[in-house]
């Protein structure tokens, strides 16, 4: 009776399951916005560097790409949001919600960067090779011989990645997102009970993550197909 009475209040009265809802929602949404631009971060640094270890060109250009891939992931993210919150964005009014996106976004870019440069490292150097004796410029090898193969490598990985960052996002409630811990933070405060809320919030994490498990592990089977 006491445990019905428990998810009453936590999930029913005063309509506390909207605020589970907000969390869902801003949880998803900075992932996948985030995950977006750490696309578009990734390709930008892992071509810069590509280009310059096999032509020795642009070296300022792959300096600045390598010091952010090693800043980026040799410092906690939780580190880099409240630098970029109160640093950053200290004296502007701006939605709390964009600055998750644009500070896990950035930290995404350095991971996909090292999962792009990877795939595109997995193809045999001959291709690369093959083009030039053909006279192909870098640009037409890398966009018709080497990305479409190797986006059948990485995209897997890209799933791992969003993944990932649906957990990272927690990290979020230390500058007041509303995600999903603390959704369950709000809702402890009133019931004065943190069991229930982090029960409720952990299982809905489970959920998600498996689910989007899932998603992966079918999409990796239909590229094997595609490959076989």
């Amino acid at each position: 009776m006491n445990l019905i009475e428990n998810l009453y209040k936590t999930i029913i009265f005063e309509n506390r399951y909207l605020y589970f809802l907000e969390g869902i929602k801003n949880t998803l949404v900075i992932a996948f916005f985030a995950v977006l631009i750490g696309i578009i971060l990734g390709i930008i640094i892992a071509l810069i560097r590509d280009y310059h270890e096999n032509k020795k060109r642009i070296p300022i250009l792959n300096f600045l790409a390598k010091s952010y891939v090693n800043i980026i992931r040799g410092t906690p993210v939780i580190l880099q949001l409240m630098i970029i919150y109160y640093v950053m964005f200290k004296s502007v009014n701006i939605n709390i919600v964009l600055v998750g996106i644009l500070a896990f976004g950035i930290n995404s870019g350095a991971y996909v960067a090292e999962i792009i440069r990877g795939g595109i490292n997995s193809i045999n150097k001959g291709q690369r090779e093959a083009g030039l004796s053909l006279g192909l410029s870098y640009p037409v090898i890398m966009k018709s011989i080497i990305l479409p193969q190797a986006t059948k490598n990485i995209l897997p990985s890209l799933g791992n990645e969003f993944i990932t960052l649906i957990k990272e996002t927690s990290v979020g409630a230390y500058i007041g997102i509303v995600e999903l811990t603390k959704a369950s933070d709000i809702v402890a405060s009133r019931t004065y009970d943190y069991f229930l809320p982090l029960i409720i919030v952990a299982i809905i994490y489970l959920i998600i993550t498996l689910v989007l498990s899932r998603l992966v592990e079918m999409f990796e089977r239909k590229l094997e197909n595609v490959r076989s």
